[in-house]
């Protein structure tokens, strides 16, 4: 597979979808993101995201049951796919290994 590095933005959109599980939509990744690193995280962002990690096929979504609560419409759902796996293994393995090359200049 060779190394690969993807967008700070993109891998914490994928970690989050995994953290989440089933739970992992547009909105609660967006909330779980603004959440977790203090910045407001817009939608928009997240929606475009969501859709280029699914087009490189690192996501796949599917649709819920419609919901009245909802207006009728579903949700979308994300989960990773085997190769969005990869991917973060990948580049978390190659950011340990960075990181471990510059341990004595940070303390």
């Amino acid at each position: 597979m060779g190394k690969f590095l993807m967008g700070e933005f993109e891998h914490l959109v994928l970690l989050t979808a995994i953290r989440l599980g089933d739970d992992a939509y547009g909105v609660s990744i967006a909330k779980a993101l603004t959440e977790q690193t203090g910045k407001e995280v817009s939608q928009a962002a997240t929606y475009l995201t969501l859709k280029r990690l699914e087009e490189k096929g690192w996501l796949e979504s599917k649709d819920g049951v419609p919901s009245t609560v909802r207006g009728g419409k579903a949700k979308r759902t994300y989960r990773i796919t085997d190769e969005g796996m990869a991917r973060v293994r990948e580049s978390r393995a190659t950011l340990l290994e960075m990181w471990s090359e510059i341990s004595e200049q940070l303390q």
